[in-house]
């Protein structure tokens, strides 16, 4: 029997997919997914995940792990020949651990589930990004997500205490502490942070939870230069507990709706959040210094959503075609010249794109959306290398907290050395000798 009748007849036909059901799991986010998937994997356990990866190890067949395919680095996209492993099937909070401040969720969870219910036990789950609607918790640790509360809370990598793991032969590594303080050898949760799918698949993990904050106060302000935006950081983090931390440059916030809250579009805005009181005495006190030209404070739920939906995109006007997306981290003070730069390269090159500029600077992280109506492979190329040989030469990386995927394999390059290569390639076969798993991604 072949790969695919091997995996009909362990997983049935709920779980082993053909035809129509398939066109959602061509691409990701990014749009550059071209190929479907020879079929779609739906295991509802981890016996049947092993199950799955057991048969495909030993017929050679390429798995690629798909989560809510919102990534923008075409991490999830297939070649032709590959199948989708999806594990939307296996959901769902499993126990909240009040004591230990921890929460055991299922790999297939969709974000804002387990933020949701967190909330309802009384307590934060830190990790938040503009899809929690649809991103899923295996993805978001696949990819060590970021997200708007990194400069408070950390990355994924810092609020994951235990995983659960399927490797390429079907072998379960779990692994599901709740300590945070656990010295017992190589940390292999720390490996497949990040790994996107190409160590081997996650199945469950530990999260861990804070107790929810008594009060979150949210502003957006206007500023006139870059150094204003670095002097309000400082003060926010000299006086006040800071939970957001988020830039946009004038480009970006009329793009994406500034003129809803502003009459005129300032040079920058920031979106500043905190947790506990102390806002309003900042922002009183960066008026007063020249610091900042303007503020609006929410005085409701609604009111901060309506500040976070220019940031996020959430906009109509911001849904803009013929986008490309890019992710990178700089030296926070170099930020604003890395975006100079860029823009007028990019202008210079190509003269009917446009190049928004928006992040999380509180924490080094900036996007660039760069718009080229009707762009072609060599345009991507042309702006890909104006972006990155610029974070090369300001001492940055050039993913963040999307991945690397195939959009980036290309240019780990001007971020890694050739002998981390070495040894991330020398990790990856050690795992995956067959190489079966999200091969081309990453490597």
């Amino acid at each position: 029997m072949d790969a695919l009748s091997d995996l009909y007849a362990a997983l049935g036909p709920d779980a082993c997919l053909t035809g129509d059901a398939l066109e959602a799991h061509r691409s990701d986010a990014s749009g550059t997914g071209r190929h479907l998937p020879l079929a779609l994997l739906r295991p509802g356990s981890v016996a049947d995940i092993s199950k799955a990866l057991e048969i495909c190890h030993r017929h050679g067949q390429p798995v690629v792990p798909q989560g809510g395919m919102t990534g923008l680095a075409g991490g999830a996209n297939c070649r032709p020949g590959d199948i989708a492993l999806s594990l939307s099937r296996f959901q769902g909070v499993e126990e909240i651990d009040t004591v230990a401040g921890a929460m055991v969720v299922r790999a297939g969870t969709v974000l804002e589930t387990a933020q949701n219910a967190a909330e309802e036990a009384g307590f934060l789950l830190p990790i938040d990004l503009g899809a929690r609607g649809s991103c899923q918790i295996g993805g978001n640790i696949a990819t060590n997500a970021g997200g708007l509360r990194v400069i408070r809370h950390g990355t994924v990598r810092e609020n994951l205490l235990g995983l659960e793991v399927v490797q390429a032969g079907g072998a379960v590594l779990s692994h599901l502490s709740r300590m945070q303080k656990d010295n017992t050898g190589y940390d292999l949760r720390n490996l497949f942070a990040g790994s996107e799918g190409t160590l081997g698949v996650i199945t469950r993990a530990v999260l861990r939870l804070h107790p929810l904050p008594a009060e979150i106060e949210t502003a957006i302000c206007t500023l006139d230069s870059y150094d204003a935006v670095l002097r309000l950081m400082d003060m926010a983090r000299r006086q006040v507990t800071l939970s957001a931390f988020e830039a946009m440059w004038a480009d970006f916030f009329d793009v994406c709706g500034g003129r809803r809250l502003f009459n005129e579009i300032p040079p920058f805005a920031v979106i500043i959040e905190t947790e506990g009181d102390g806002l309003v005495p900042l922002l009183e006190a960066a008026l007063e210094g020249g610091v900042i030209t303007d503020a609006l404070i929410a005085q409701s739920r609604a009111d901060a959503r309506r500040f976070w939906d220019v940031r996020e995109v959430a906009l109509p006007e911001a849904h803009l075609p013929d986008i490309m997306n890019f992710d990178v981290s700089l030296p926070i003070a170099k930020a604003d010249t890395y975006a100079r730069a860029c823009r007028e390269a990019i202008a210079a090159a190509l003269p009917s794109a446009r190049a928004l500029f928006f992040g999380h600077i509180g924490d080094s992280n900036l996007h660039i959306m760069v718009q080229v109506p009707g762009y072609a492979h060599d345009d991507l190329h042309t702006v890909d290398r104006i972006a990155y040989d610029l974070v090369r030469e300001a001492g940055g990386v050039i993913s963040a907290e999307h991945g690397i995927g195939t959009l980036k394999r290309d240019w780990l390059g001007h971020s890694r050395s050739a002998a981390e290569l070495a040894a991330m390639r020398a990790i990856r076969h050690a795992l995956d000798p067959a190489g079966i798993l999200n091969p081309g991604k990453v490597l």
